[in-house]
C-alpha cells in the first residue's frame, strides 16, 4: 500500500480550549497537527514547517486573524496556504467578504459542528493534496522548458541543388529523436509534416532565389515519434549551401495559446460580471421604481396627518434603498474605468448651499449645531461636475451627522491658491462625533469597511460611501484626507483644482406648471412587472392617454400588427421576446410609418453600455428607472412633437 504523506495542518487561537477541541476531531494519521496562541508563532511556523491548511481564528490579541491571513498571503512562501476562518462573530454578508478578500477560502463558526468540521478539513486536505500534484507537475514542466532551453539548436547544412542535409549536429537527437546519421543525405523537407511540405519547400526555394542572406520563419516539424512540434528556423543562404538553425519553440506556442485563452476567459469573466450587474440593477430598481410611482399616485388623493407621515417614510425608505444600489453600481463602474467625471460651468455657492440645506433638517432633528463657514474669496463660477460634487459632500456631511450625537458638524470651505484661471478649493468636513481609532485610519476608505465591527449594527450603512468618496475625488484629479480621535470628532479634508470661468448670462426658468393632457394620443406599453403596470397606467390615464397593456416583446409586435399606435413605451427585460431584440424586429420588418413609430425604453438600466445598446437596437430614447412623472411627460411630449414635425413635413 502506498504511504501518504501527512498533510501540516496549523491551528492559530488565542484560547487554548479552543485549540485542544480542534485537536481532538483533526488528530489522525494523514495529518500532522501544529497550533499555536501568538499569531507571530503561527508566522513563523508557517515559514518552517510548509503548511498545507490553517484553521485562524478571527478575534485574538496583538494581530487579528485578518492581519495574519494577510501576511501569510503576501509572502510566496505561505500565500498557497488554505486558510479556513474559525469565528465566533456575526455571520453578517460585511465579515465574509472581507475575510474571503483577505485570502480565505471558507469560515467555520463556533460552537463548531463535529460531522461539519472534519467533512470541511477533509475536502481541503483533497484539495491541498491536489495543488501539491499541481506543483510538482508545474515544477516538472518549468524544469523541462529550462532542458530545451539551455540545450543546443539544430544545426544542420542543406544542399541547394537537392535540399539534402549534408551535415546535421547531434541535438537533433534531443529535439527531434533521430540520430545524427540517419538523417543525413535525406531530404530537409521531410522533416516538415505533411500538409506544410509544399509551403516549406516553397519558402527555402524562395531564399535560394531571391539570394536572401538571412530568413527566419516558423513551421511544424513531425519528430521520430510521430509527434509534432512548433520549430523556428533561422536559414543564412551562403556559398550555394543553406546553413539552417532550427530552435524548439512549442513552449513558447503554447504559451500563446494560453494567454489567447487567458485573455478570452478575462473577457467572459468581465461579461458575465456586466450582465450580473445589470440584471441586479432591473431586479432592484424595477420594484422601487413600482414603491415610488405608487407614493407619487398616493399623494394626489386625500390623506390625513398619520396616513402622509407614513408615506413620507415609505418614500424615504424607497430612496436609501436605491441609495445603495447606486453605490454598488459606481464602485463598479469606478473600477471598470467606465465612470467619467463631466466638468460644466457650475454655481460653487449654489451647490454648497443646497447640500447645505438639504442636510439640516437631519441636523436639526438630532439637535446638533450645523455651519457652515465659506470664505468671501470662493469663487462662484467654476467648471466643476457639480453631480460628482454634490455626492462627495453629501456622502461626507451625511456620515458626519450619522456619528454624530451632541456637538457640532460644519463645512469649512477656502482657497488654498490661484494661478491665473485656476484656483485650488479646500472642502473640510469636520464634526464632534464618535471619532476613529488610529489603527481603522487606513481602512475606512476600502470598500464594505467601516470604523468598528459593529458600526452597521448601530448606525446602519453599507460601508461603501467612503470608498466612493475617496475614488471620486481621486478620479477628478484631487486628494482626501482623514484625521480623528476617539470620542473628539473627525476631520474629512479635500483639495482639488478647478478652472474659474465668468458668470454665464441668466437664463430664464418658466412657472412651474400642472402637466397638460395630452389630445388623441394611444401609447403602446410592453412592461411584465405587475406593479409598474398598474403605476405607468395610472399616470398615462391621468393624462388622458389611450392605453395598451402588453409583458413581453412578441405581444408588442402582435398589438403594432394590428393597430395605429402614437409611441411605445418598452421595458428591456422582458420575458420569452425582450426589448431589445422587440425593437430590431420593429425597425428591420415593419412597413412605414409603423417601422418609425417612436420608442422610449423604459428601463432599470443604470449601465452605459445597456443605454447604449438600446439605442443600437432602434429605441428613440432611454428613461431609467426609478423615475418622477414630470421626467416621462418630458420624453412622450418630445418625441410626439418629432413625430408630429415630421408628419406636416
Amino acid at each position: 500500500m502506498k504511504n501518504i504523506t501527512p498533510v501540516n495542518i496549523l491551528i492559530v487561537d488565542d484560547r487554548e480550549e479552543n485549540i485542544i477541541a480542534l485537536e481532538a476531531l483533526l488528530t489522525r494519521d494523514d495529518i500532522q497537527l501544529y497550533s499555536t496562541t501568538s499569531a507571530n508563532e503561527a508566522l513563523k511556523i508557517a515559514w518552517e514547517s510548509n503548511i498545507a491548511i490553517a484553521l485562524v481564528d478571527v478575534q485574538m490579541p496583538e494581530m487579528d486573524g485578518f492581519e495574519l491571513v494577510e501576511m501569510l498571503k503576501s509572502n510566496p512562501r505561505t500565500r498557497d496556504i488554505l486558510v479556513i476562518f474559525v469565528t465566533a462573530i456575526s455571520k453578517e454578508v460585511k465579515y465574509a467578504v472581507k475575510g474571503f478578500g483577505a485570502g480565505a477560502v471558507d469560515y467555520l463558526y463556533k460552537p463548531l459542528e463535529p460531522y461539519i468540521t472534519s467533512a470541511k478539513v477533509d475536502a481541503f486536505i483533497q484539495l491541498a493534496r491536489s495543488q501539491e500534484e499541481i506543483r510538482q507537475k508545474n515544477e516538472e514542466l518549468q524544469n523541462f522548458a529550462t532542458v530545451v532551453r539551455n540545450s543546443a539548436d539544430i544545426i544542420c547544412v542543406v544542399s541547394t541543388q537537392d535540399l539534402r542535409i549534408q551535415t546535421i549536429n547531434p541535438a537533433v537527437e534531443k529535439i527531434l529523436g533521430y540520430k545524427p546519421q540517419d538523417l543525413i543525405g535525406t531530404s530537409m523537407i521531410d522533416r516538415a509534416i505533411g500538409k506544410n511540405k509544399p509551403s516549406f519547400r516553397e519558402k527555402l526555394g524562395e531564399i535560394i532565389r531571391d539570394n536572401r542572406t538571412f530568413s527566419v520563419f516558423e513551421f511544424e516539424f513531425e519528430t521520430f515519434s510521430k509527434t509534432v512540434i512548433w520549430v523556428e528556423c533561422r536559414v543564412a543562404y551562403r556559398n550555394k549551401a543553406l546553413f539552417i538553425n532550427i530552435s524548439d519553440i512549442s513552449p513558447q506556442k503554447s504559451y500563446e495559446q494560453q494567454l489567447i485563452k487567458s485573455k478570452e476567459v478575462a473577457e467572459q469573466a468581465r461579461k458575465i460580471k456586466e450582465t450580473f450587474l445589470a440584471n441586479m440593477s432591473h431586479e432592484l430598481r424595477t420594484p422601487i421604481n413600482g414603491i415610488l410611482g405608487i407614493a407619487n399616485l398616493l399623494r394626489e388623493t386625500e390623506m390625513n396627518d398619520q396616513q402622509l407621515n407614513l408615506l413620507n417614510l415609505l418614500e424615504m425608505s424607497s430612496q436609501s434603498l436605491l441609495g445603495v444600489v447606486n453605490d454598488v453600481l459606481d464602485i463598479s463602474k469606478i473600477e471598470a474605468g467606465k465612470l467619467n467625471i463631466v466638468r460644466s460651468v457650475n454655481n460653487l455657492h449654489d451647490i454648497i448651499r443646497s447640500v447645505f440645506g438639504l442636510l439640516k433638517f437631519k441636523a436639526d432633528e438630532k439637535n446638533i449645531e450645523f455651519i457652515l463657514e465659506m470664505a468671501s474669496d470662493v469663487p462662484a463660477y467654476i467648471n466643476v461636475d457639480s453631480l460628482r460634487l454634490n455626492q462627495v459632500l453629501m456622502n461626507l456631511l451625511s456620515n458626519a451627522i450619522k456619528f454624530t450625537e451632541r456637538g457640532f458638524v460644519k463645512l469649512i470651505v477656502k482657497v488654498l491658491q490661484k494661478h491665473r484661471d485656476e484656483v485650488k478649493i479646500q472642502f473640510c468636513v469636520q464634526d464632534s462625533g464618535i471619532g476613529i481609532a488610529p489603527h481603522h485610519l487606513s481602512k475606512i476608505f476600502d470598500s464594505f469597511e467601516q470604523a468598528e465591527d459593529d458600526t452597521s449594527v448601530k448606525y446602519g450603512g453599507t460601508g461603501l460611501g467612503l470608498a466612493i468618496v475617496k475614488k471620486l475625488v481621486e478620479l477628478k484629479g484631487g486628494e482626501i484626507d482623514v484625521k480623528s480621535e476617539v470620542n473628539v470628532g473627525s476631520e474629512f479634508t479635500f483639495t482639488n483644482w478647478f478652472t474659474l470661468v465668468p458668470e454665464p448670462k441668466e437664463k430664464r426658468t418658466a412657472p412651474v406648471e400642472k402637466l397638460a393632457p395630452f389630445i388623441n394620443v394611444n401609447v403602446l406599453i410592453a412592461e411584465d412587472n405587475m406593479v409598474n403596470q398598474f403605476m405607468v397606467t395610472k399616470i398615462l390615464k391621468d393624462w388622458n392617454v389611450t392605453v395598451e397593456m402588453v409583458d413581453n416583446g412578441r405581444k408588442v409586435i402582435e398589438k403594432l400588427r394590428e393597430g395605429d399606435y402614437d409611441l411605445i413605451l418598452m421595458d428591456t427585460h422582458m420575458p420569452e421576446m425582450d426589448g431589445y431584440q422587440a425593437a430590431r424586429a420593429i425597425r428591420v420588418d415593419m412597413d412605414e410609418p409603423k417601422r418609425s413609430i417612436p420608442i422610449i425604453s423604459l428601463s432599470a438600466a443604470t449601465l452605459d453600455s445597456e443605454k447604449h445598446e438600446a439605442l443600437a437596437a432602434g429605441m428613440n430614447d432611454v428613461l431609467a428607472k426609478p423615475f418622477q412623472p414630470h421626467q416621462l411627460h418630458e420624453k412622450i411630449s418630445k418625441w410626439l412633437g418629432a413625430v408630429a414635425v415630421k408628419k406636416k413635413a
